[in-house]
């Protein structure tokens, strides 16, 4: 009987300490009503156990139903302990992993949150792999190629250190010397007849203001400063009217040298030598009122572009009133074709005058040449705009060196059988 009791009193511990559990169990796993259900039919088996513990008459019978009992208690335990546990898993999305970096979240339209497509950020935005949303890269700075990270913009000038200005340079620096030899030539051979019969003080001027031409170039290369803007533009212009007023003064000279030959002709009043020098400074008087005028009105500055090229910060100079740049282009422009249809029509004169069609070829070039020039010029950003004028301007100022000056100096060099009055005049 004693025994019996012990095993009576072991069976009640037990019976408690699976009513503990599984009352813990319960407020764990409320959410399922299955759970409910077990715990109180649990609750039933345990108050009868309690009621038969008490009972000192107790059978076999009911030994075994309470046994029966603590089994099934335990199992509705462990079931309910398994729902506890697959509840308290982290849920995954069954649809779409994390986006990689440099792309952003779109949800797909008619699915839960959790389903999204990734799209690639656009240019000059950034996203890590926990960002839904691209960033826009501050001012100054631009994506990356896996746009996950901003970098600085490069710096875009026309450097001397940039192989494109360093060719630019060296142009420039070898038509100066080249320039200057034919320059040194003429001095040399001043008191022949080639040099004589095409008025040698506008050939020298021309020379010297091709020699500008070609200097002025180097204004254009290099990191922009306040005073290189001020000057690269108005000097280019001022030194390019003087050449151009020079091509036409020697034009005029032409067509009123043969005009004169009639002692009687009126014509020959204009042969004086102030009337060359006349034409030349009142064509760049012009230029100079309106390159005068841009300084004072709008002069051009140095400015750092950060809008123009997305990747680049343009360091350039910024032309002020553009309307100043355009007239003062138009009005070299209006020149060269002043020059060129007066040479042109000029071009069949007798042989001591055949400097014509020199004249005629070279504005020829230098039109061609400034033509092209506008579309490039407006079509271009950044360094290349600033590249597209100085080869314009070393074009052009070559073309008029090539086309008027070679000849010269092949005859003055190479041929000075030919270089006599009596030559000149049987051409």
């Amino acid at each position: 009987m004693s025994s019996w009791g012990s095993e009576q009193a072991g069976e009640e511990k037990e019976a408690v300490r699976i009513h503990t559990h599984a009352k813990l169990m319960l407020v764990q796993a409320e959410f399922q009503p299955a759970c409910k259900q077990g715990s109180q039919r649990l609750e039933q088996r345990l108050e009868k156990q309690k009621k038969a513990a008490g009972a000192a008459g107790g059978g076999r019978r009911k030994q075994e139903r309470d046994d029966q009992g603590c089994d099934e208690s335990r199992g509705k335990a462990s079931r309910v302990h398994g729902h506890v546990e697959e509840f308290n898993e982290v849920p995954r999305s069954v649809c779409t992993d994390s986006c990689p970096p440099g792309h952003r979240q779109a949800t797909r339209e008619g699915e839960s949150a959790c389903c999204f497509d990734c799209i690639p950020c656009s240019q000059g935005e950034i996203a890590d792999h926990e960002s839904v949303k691209c960033l826009q890269c501050p001012e100054g700075q631009w994506s990356n190629v896996r746009h996950d990270q901003c970098i600085p913009k490069m710096l875009d000038v026309l450097s001397y250190g940039d192989l494109l200005g360093q060719a630019l340079g060296t142009t420039a620096a070898f038509l100066t010397l080249l320039t200057a030899s034919v320059l040194c030539v003429f001095i040399k051979y001043r008191h022949t007849a080639i040099v004589r019969a095409n008025n040698r003080g506008l050939s020298y001027l021309l020379l010297m203001a091709l020699i500008l031409c070609f200097l002025c170039s180097f204004i254009f290369l290099g990191h922009p400063r306040k005073i290189s803007c001020m000057l690269r533009q108005t000097v280019f212009g001022i030194v390019f009217s003087i050449s151009v007023g020079a091509v036409l003064a020697k034009t005029i000279i032409v067509v009123i040298a043969f005009k004169a030959t009639n002692p009687n002709s009126p014509a020959r009043k204009w042969l004086g030598s102030k009337t060359p020098w006349s034409i030349v400074g009142s064509c760049s008087l012009v230029q100079v009122l309106i390159c005068v005028s841009w300084l004072l009105k709008s002069p051009p500055f140095p400015e750092l572009n950060m809008k123009s090229n997305n990747d680049k910060i343009t360091f350039a100079c910024n032309e002020g009133a553009a309307i100043f740049f355009y007239c003062m282009m138009g009005y070299m422009g209006l020149l060269a074709t002043i020059s060129f249809i007066l040479a042109f029509l000029s071009r069949n004169l007798p042989g001591s005058f055949n400097e014509a069609k020199l004249i005629t070829f070279s504005m020829l070039v230098f039109v061609s040449v400034w033509i092209s020039f506008i579309p490039a010029y407006l079509s271009t950003r950044g360094k290349y705009m600033v590249a597209v004028e100085v080869f314009a301007i070393l074009c052009s100022s070559a073309g008029l060196l090539g086309c008027i000056f070679f000849p010269k100096c092949y005859i003055i060099v190479l041929k000075s059988k030919l270089n006599t009055k009596a030559s000149l005049v049987r051409k």
